[in-house]
């Protein structure tokens, strides 16, 4: 099923709702799951490298209304976060809940993983990483 708003789109992919919305410099991924687990994991894999194979070198994904994550959703996490890294990109995990950044932090992807509280500081995140890409590439150009 898919849905469509104004700067998003809304669908139903077998197993995993979820809500992409699509920007010039990212795209933010809402996964509308309780769980993120073997059941929905390849899926959300999979939206992310279409994402990437689109062109997105910086995506978030919002995980505000996820509470439980399994091996394979980090799996997911973590290819999201090499593709973004492959493209000289910016992967965010947003809004994770407390037993989300319990289980990052255990596994100590918390050392690997870009990681904000909320949506907004995710976007700022990625400004301010592409205006540094900007002032370095500036900067070595004038040498």
């Amino acid at each position: 099923m898919l849905v469509l708003s104004s700067d998003s789109i809304t669908f139903r992919d077998h197993n995993m709702q979820f809500i992409i919305n699509k920007q010039e410099k990212y795209s933010i991924l809402t996964l509308n799951e309780e769980k993120l687990t073997s059941i929905i994991a390849p899926e959300l894999k999979s939206e992310i490298i279409k994402l990437s194979e689109e062109g997105f070198a910086n995506i978030i994904l919002d995980v505000s209304k996820v509470k439980y994550v399994d091996s394979s959703g980090l799996s997911s996490i973590l290819t999201g976060n090499r593709l973004a890294n492959d493209k000289n990109g910016k992967f965010v995990l947003s809004a994770p809940g407390e037993y989300v950044m319990k289980l990052i932090t255990i596994s100590k992807l918390d050392t690997i993983l870009n990681i904000f509280p909320t949506n907004e500081e995710s976007v700022d995140a990625i400004f301010l990483d592409e205006l540094e890409k900007d002032i370095t590439k500036e900067a070595s150009s004038e040498e």
